[in-house]
């Protein structure tokens, strides 16, 4: 389990540090991502990026403010906002997405290539089988952003 979560750490580190060079923080990314080809609602991505509805809020103001995504009304629901990535935040997500794919290639690129596909290969079926289903919890550890974004 620590090397789970140290290794995660340290990749969730680095991500940071390369999307900040473009502007960009993973949850926001995250956001974009899932507003990306889908009409979905603030609420529908927060759940997606498991995001509360405060950060969320502020994480869709400073994507408003920078231009990347805009709120408009549902054409289904009057009360629900949709969230709409604008031609300068798809350009920045196809940045974005550059940048994960260029660190998962360093980062998996450091392994040879069998144990690179074991891990990968290991920690999908785990998360599709065995770690599928959460385990009811008193008081469970915090959902990050990135768990969704990184995928």
């Amino acid at each position: 389990m620590m090397l789970l979560h140290l290794t995660g750490h340290a990749l969730e580190t680095e991500l940071t540090a390369r999307l900040a060079e473009i502007g960009l923080t993973p949850r926001a990314r995250c956001v974009l991502s899932g507003a990306l080809d889908a009409e979905r609602t603030q609420s529908e991505i927060a759940e997606l990026a498991s995001i509360d509805k405060t950060t969320m809020v502020v994480t869709l103001d400073a994507l408003e403010a920078a231009g990347y995504a805009e709120r408009k009304p549902s054409a289904v629901d009057r009360r629900a906002r949709v969230v709409v990535v604008t031609e300068s935040g798809r350009e920045i997500v196809a940045k974005a997405d550059q940048v994960v794919a260029d660190v998962y290639e360093s980062v998996l690129g450091s392994l040879p290539d069998d144990e690179r596909d074991g891990l990968v290969k290991g920690l999908s079926r785990l998360l599709e089988g065995r770690l599928s289903a959460l385990v009811p919890c008193d008081k469970p550890p915090r959902k990050r952003a990135l768990r969704h974004a990184v995928g």
